[in-house]
């Protein structure tokens, strides 16, 4: 997993690079411009921050969350070799936002709102989503964030429970999506029928008129 972003307005010239989740204990290791964060029981990385980082990548045009190029990553990667850190950063290509497909929705067990779902995102791949929106139903078509995903808010998708059920993604809304004149209020956005292909990666600039009058 490799989930990135720049924020120069709130964090300067510095690349936040997200591997895993937050752990409780963490260790905080420098080394010139970059700082690895790890799990202090496992040693695993968590994530790295990369301070001055045009100096490396050239100038980012961009406020939120950076898709990054295979040479862009190999740049990172020589950047922390050079800084005796491991060069572990991989490219992550897959699309987090994309069409799904709700094959059941049934009720939870330990709530009388939430309903646990099967959700075909591809044709090999169908996973369980667990929903509170009102509108959750079977047979419908949505949008999915799934695992390693960053919302516009910021908020990154990882896999979960939700009282005791795993759940492995989100079924977003427009709302939640930041789209245009979207319904400021819970509920899954549900897809006309033949919108896009279960699977296709969710066109954005497509949805920018979803919710025209």
């Amino acid at each position: 997993m490799l989930i990135t972003s720049y924020n120069p307005t709130e964090l300067g010239d510095t690349l936040i690079a997200i591997l895993r989740p937050d752990t409780a204990d963490q260790k905080i290791e420098t080394h010139q411009n970059v700082t690895r964060i790890s799990d202090t029981a496992t040693g695993e990385t968590l994530g790295y921050n990369f301070f001055d980082v045009s100096k490396t990548l050239g100038q980012l045009e961009v406020n939120g969350q950076v898709h990054l190029t295979a040479e862009q990553v190999d740049q990172l990667n020589q950047l922390l070799t050079a800084n005796d850190f491991e060069a572990e950063l991989v490219v992550d290509d897959d699309p987090k936002f994309v069409v799904g497909y709700v094959e059941s929705a049934e009720a939870h067990p330990k709530s009388d709102h939430l309903k646990v779902t099967k959700t075909r995102v591809s044709d090999t791949e169908t996973v369980q989503i667990v929903s509170g929106s009102p509108n959750m139903a079977a047979d419908i078509l949505v949008v999915v964030a799934k695992v390693g995903a960053m919302m516009p808010d910021g908020l990154i998708i990882w896999p979960g429970e939700l009282r005791g059920i795993e759940s492995d993604g989100m079924i977003v809304s427009g709302r939640e999506l930041k789209l245009p004149n979207a319904p400021q209020r819970p509920g899954a956005l549900i897809l006309p029928a033949d919108y896009q292909p279960v699977g296709e990666p969710f066109d954005f600039k497509r949805a920018q008129t979803l919710f025209d009058a």
